[in-house]
């Protein structure tokens, strides 16, 4: 998979350093969670027991390669999540810092929504977005997500954004 500047692959377990890294920025972490970093046996849980078990039809985070330099610049992804006890598909994205403002994070988000509606069948997508993190919803707004609740996911409260395919 890939798109004009960007190549997006499974996590394979020579990635851990990079996933790592991108745990350990307070700035990468601060709307993810309860925004707070995490300790490399922290970052390895998740890594083995989350993330790499998480490929499921054709679901999950994928590392996101910058094509021309092959370097990891974050991941990306489709995730089942539970909102208010119905499950959902949330299209996620992180990118290292020094990578952001580039329109990597947008780019992205806009290859899975693609992939998830005509590769994966799913016709309804959101993202889980902090209130102040304004260049979530930037990213949201450009994939033709509005805002459609507040809710609480994981003691956080979170601003739930949709998009919908619409019947023909």
């Amino acid at each position: 998979m890939q798109t004009k500047r960007l190549k997006f692959r499974p996590y394979t377990t020579e990635d851990f350093s990079f996933f790592a890294s991108l745990w350990r920025d307070p700035d990468v972490v601060q709307f993810i969670g309860k925004g707070v970093t995490r300790s490399e046996e922290e970052a390895r849980k998740s890594f083995d027991e989350w993330l790499l078990p998480g490929y499921r039809e054709g679901r999950g985070l994928f590392l996101i390669e910058h094509r021309e330099s092959m370097l990891p610049i974050g991941h990306a992804g489709i995730v089942q999540q539970t909102i208010d006890g119905k499950n959902e598909f949330e299209i996620g994205y992180w990118l290292a810092k020094e990578y952001w403002g580039s329109g990597y994070a947008t780019e992205a988000a806009v290859h899975f929504k693609n992939y998830a509606v005509q590769e994966l069948g799913i016709t309804r997508l959101i993202c889980l977005i902090q209130r102040n993190n304004r260049k979530s919803i930037s990213v949201a707004s450009r994939l033709g997500m509005t805002l459609q609740k507040e809710a609480t996911f994981n003691t956080i409260p979170v601003d739930v954004y949709s998009w919908e395919k619409r019947q023909k």
